[in-house]
């Protein structure tokens, strides 16, 4: 699923939305946005009094059309964010082909069947060429798995028995190998089915900040309802003529119909800028919880570190050279296919310019890592003669035992270098040939590029940063001073975890974690916002309330930045509607009462035509500005890590006072345009 390939305005999406801004103007479905129905009866009311009204019939009919219009444009918002969710299940449904599985029968014998006839607990054997028919945990083997399909990322991944990257998805392609599978969803419960699911969004519910924002908008709906009914008879006591029309287009002009016509766009578009960088959010409500969160609780491995432990230095044992060191780990390594035996491959290259060498056999004689020996190495021979060179490298206590066995001692030199290493929390390799101990090679965690300035902007947003991991405490602590994390965890059991969420929750903040084990399970779910790894267990998946499709765990800072991206617009917006309203009484309250009280005329300060073309004016800038701000509503305001008062003054700067300032100009130009078309 590639949600990047989406545009912003996709012609097709174009074509439904306006479809469906029609279909919407069902008065029970505008039940939902009080401040959209209010309007939706002000128009009707309208042209029920266009006949009737002593107005002129065109400034009244035009009234009635404009504020149907913004209605209509309020609709079109909403349902080009849902049409943006709907492509995206359109693009999975698409990925879905009409399968077949090779399921084993209750007599063990294996039989061809249709996917969709696959239920929970079946075996399933799936041989490379073929799809994966279902959702499923890998039970045996281990294979290459293309899952572009699902993530859009064309490298294929592995998976395999056991571990946390034994979960398949049905869909995806097998590029090599067999996998033996035991089915964990029926049809229509597998992951893709529930993807099609949350990225309906039409289907999204309401989160708590949005309904206490519908309500607040109700109030204020209501208040002002009361208001203009109030202003009625005070119209007929002054002489002063507010008919129906007049009053109804300042009701609607009164009440916050900006942020009302795009409220739900707002919310819509932020579960869809999530889904375009591959994650999904089970709800709104997750998305929102991202924005507000201010504890983050990561796991070293893979998301602070680079996941493998790499070759950092070498560091001889006196009177051996650095650079012979290097060549000796360099060919005990060449057939380490180990992320740690290739690290040290690269390391003697980059600083030796040490190029790799080819061995042939019977020259060569590799000896394998195994977890008995802990060491591996080469036996060299030349000119296919007796041994030369017996090199190899591992542990420290197993590569004493070896030394000595060949007439040797391990130098306290060499066993110091080797305490020193373990006490900064790194893995130290001897590199011994034959009875010479030539060395040690220094492996450590190996943080990640930028990953201490990505934690320093989290800081500035006020966001903690907790590393969880299982090491002990001092290479825990060593590994949290270089990535810059503001506290960490150390031998961390899932208890622990799960302990440490419900004491920060207790103590009033909300935590974000990864996960992606069924030890992280517990964890995920109590967390206010738990990301669960695509390539993890389904336990994980199933407890957490966001997956990343690309299993990448630092992208929890992404969704941070998103969710509160989605709060900043809606913040931004609603702090323009309220401006844009006060702009708006400046045309159309002075317009009204200006024939009665000619003594207010100087509060004109527009200097607008006459009073029907302001009250039209403003009418027509109401409706024409919602449909200007979608754009910024389904792209979101550009986020930046500052501070609250920082990005309270920035909205008062930017949308409070553009608030104020393009309605001026906006409906001066209308008006100006209306009385040069004379139509009013």
């Amino acid at each position: 699923m590639n949600a990047k390939s989406i545009p912003l305005f996709d012609r097709t999406i174009l074509r439904q939305a306006a479809i469906d801004s029609f279909r919407k103007l069902n008065p029970w479905l505008q039940l939902k946005n009080p401040v959209m129905l209010v309007t939706l009866i002000g128009s009707f009311l309208c042209f029920l009094q266009a006949f009737t009204s002593t107005e002129p019939l065109a400034y009244v009919l035009q009234i009635a059309i404009w504020l149907l219009v913004t209605v209509l444009f309020a609709n079109f918002a909403e349902a080009i964010a849902e049409g943006r969710g709907k492509a995206q299940a359109r693009a999975l449904r698409a990925t879905r082909k009409q399968m077949i599985a090779h399921r084993r029968g209750p007599n063990g014998i294996w039989e061809t069947v249709d996917a969709s006839s696959l239920a929970k607990g079946d075996t399933v054997i799936v041989k490379a060429g073929e799809m994966i028919p279902a959702d499923g945990e890998v039970i045996e083997g281990a294979a290459s798995v293309d899952e572009s399909a699902i993530t859009g990322e064309s490298a294929p991944v592995i998976r395999e028995t056991g571990g946390d990257r034994s979960a398949v998805t049905g869909g995806t392609s097998l590029l090599s190998d067999t996998l033996l599978i035991r089915i964990t969803a029926g049809s229509g419960e597998g992951f893709l089915d529930h993807m099609i699911n949350l990225v309906e969004g039409a289907k999204r519910q309401k989160t708590p900040n949005e309904i206490a924002l519908t309500i607040l908008l109700s109030a204020l709906t209501f208040i002002f309802l009361i208001v203009v009914l109030t202003l009625a008879p005070m119209g007929e006591y002054s002489h002063a003529s507010f008919s129906v029309a007049t009053l109804i287009a300042l009701l609607v002009c009164l009440i916050p119909t900006t942020i009302g016509g795009l409220l739900s766009a707002i919310g819509i578009a932020g579960m869809d800028r999530l889904l375009r960088r591959n994650v999904l959010a089970a709800s709104g409500r997750a998305v929102e919880a991202a924005g507000d969160i201010d504890l983050l609780l990561l796991d070293k491995t893979g998301t602070i570190t680079m996941g493998n432990r790499q070759a950092a230095e070498f560091i001889p044992s006196p009177p051996v050279s650095r650079e012979r060191l290097a060549a000796a780990a360099q060919l005990a390594s060449l057939a380490d296919e180990t992320p740690e035996g290739r690290s040290i491959v690269v390391l003697a290259k980059d600083q030796f310019n040490l190029r790799g060498r080819e061995l042939a056999t019977p020259h060569a004689s590799f000896v394998p890592f195994t977890a008995q020996t802990r060491m591996s190495g080469v036996d060299l021979a030349e000119d296919h003669a007796r041994l030369s060179r017996k090199i190899r490298k591992g542990a420290a206590e197993s590569i004493r035992v070896w030394v000595e066995s060949q007439g040797g001692a391990f130098p306290p030199a060499t066993a110091k270098t080797v305490a020193d290493i373990s006490r900064q929390g790194g893995t130290p390799l001897v590199v011994a040939e034959g009875p010479e101990i030539l060395g040690v090679i220094f492996l450590k965690d190996v943080v990640k590029g930028g990953i201490k300035e990505r934690f320093s902007r989290l800081r500035s947003m006020g966001i903690r940063t907790v590393m969880i991991t299982g090491d002990n405490p001092l290479t825990a602590a060593a590994i949290a001073a270089e990535a810059g994390v503001d506290d960490f965890l150390a031998q961390a059991t899932p208890e622990m975890k799960l302990a440490r969420i419900r004491l920060e929750q207790e103590s009033g903040h909300l935590v974000a974690m990864t996960g992606d084990g069924t030890n992280d399970a517990p964890a995920l779910a109590q967390a206010d916002v738990g990301v669960a790894m695509n390539t993890g267990t389904q336990a994980a998946k199933e407890a957490g309330n966001m997956v990343d499709l690309d299993s990448n765990p630092t992208k929890l800072l992404e969704i941070v930045e998103i969710g509160k991206q989605m709060l900043i617009t809606r913040g931004a917006l609603t702090t323009f509607s309220i401006a844009n309203d006060v702009a708006k009484y400046f045309a159309i309250i002075p317009a009204m009462l200006i024939v009665a009280f000619p003594a207010i005329a100087p509060l004109n300060i527009m200097r607008l035509g006459s009073p029907q073309s302001a009250i039209l004016s403003a009418v027509i800038f109401n409706a024409i500005i919602i449909i200007g701000l979608i754009p910024l509503a389904l792209k979101g305001v550009s986020y930046q890590p500052i501070g609250a008062t920082a990005l309270l003054r920035r909205n008062l700067l930017v949308y409070g006072i553009g608030g104020m300032l393009i309605p001026f100009a906006g409906i001066k130009v209308i008006d100006i345009a209306i009385n040069a078309l004379n139509f009013v």
